[in-house]
């Protein structure tokens, strides 16, 4: 990973939650610090993008909206680039909240990017330790972000540098003020399907094998149809395709049976699993636009026995 791809993988993740949080109605999550730290001129650069690249989604979209760019860019958004990024993140914020309440006073972030949660939750400031982990690069070019946009970093916020995908070291978590001891809650969204199997089991047990019962995780993964289901306008095959194109191919597919095991190897027990149909029943039911449930993607919170 080099600078240029840790700052375009972040700010199209800050794009797709300030575009929702703008212009979509009803909120899914409400992300509304994210355009702060999105230049207008990057805004704009991605936009561009998104709209001259709509052959590649679907030509019969690019030819009904030809004249229409606005609606090329929404129908992008909503269909592609947001469902799946907006749900999780409201689904694994709605249950730390629950778990803030049942006692955790640490969160980690694995894969923060330009994350603004302890912006948005600023009263939370003294009874919660947050730890994003995420790669260098990355965390270089938020921390500028945030120097430039006037975003002062709160005393509860720890930024741990580290390649957890390929080393999970907890010292480093350690070594900024993270207590072994005490309840935890850890989100892992957009990886597992980087990872093999084998990869994602060991990491698993890497996270938890310290932490003391009740501690928790929330995490989407794919269900064994990933390679074989086409999805709305082949947005499934969409995703698969871009990833393999960007150098980062999608890697691992569970079985719920799969998952529920591998959990168990862990010594966790899955607390909540949602489908497909329960994530848009819970998050996209009576929408009137593009917005709906990814098909194949599932979230689990699951919970160190």
């Amino acid at each position: 990973m080099n600078n240029n791809e840790a700052s375009l993988t972040s700010l199209i993740s800050a794009f797709s939650r300030a575009y929702h949080s703008k212009f979509d109605e009803p909120k899914i999550f409400d992300d509304f610090i994210a355009a702060d730290l999105i230049t207008e001129k990057e805004f704009a650069t991605i936009r561009e993008n998104m709209i001259n690249g709509i052959q590649f989604f679907n030509n019969e979209i690019a030819h009904q909206f030809q004249n229409q760019p606005d609606e090329i860019l929404k129908w992008i958004t909503q269909v592609q680039l947001s469902p799946t990024p907006l749900a999780r993140a409201a689904y694994c914020e709605n249950i730390l909240q629950n778990e803030i309440l049942l006692g955790v006073q640490q969160y980690v972030i694995l894969g923060a990017g330009l994350d603004t949660f302890c912006y948005r939750y600023p009263h939370l400031n003294g009874c919660l330790e947050i730890f994003e982990v995420d790669h260098p690069t990355t965390q270089d070019f938020k921390k500028i972000r945030l120097t430039d946009t006037h975003y002062q970093i709160p005393k509860n916020l720890h930024f741990v540098s580290m390649d957890f995908t390929k080393l999970y070291n907890t010292e480093k978590l350690v070594g900024v003020g993270f207590n072994e001891k005490r309840k935890t809650f850890i989100s892992l969204l957009g990886v597992s399907y980087y990872l093999t199997k084998e990869e994602f089991a060991k990491l698993l047990i890497e996270l938890f094998v310290k932490l003391p019962k009740g501690s928790s995780i929330v995490f989407d993964y794919a269900d064994e149809k990933l390679f074989e289901e086409k999805g709305v306008s082949n947005r499934v095959q969409n995703m698969v395709r871009m990833a393999l194109a960007s150098g980062e191919p999608m890697k691992s597919c569970f079985s719920y049976e799969e998952m529920e095991k591998l959990l168990e190897d862990a010594n966790l027990l899955i607390y909540e699993h949602l489908s497909p149909d329960a994530i848009q029943n819970q998050f996209f039911s009576n929408r009137t636009d593009y917005l709906s449930a990814f098909e194949t993607i599932h979230y689990i919170h699951a919970v160190k026995k």
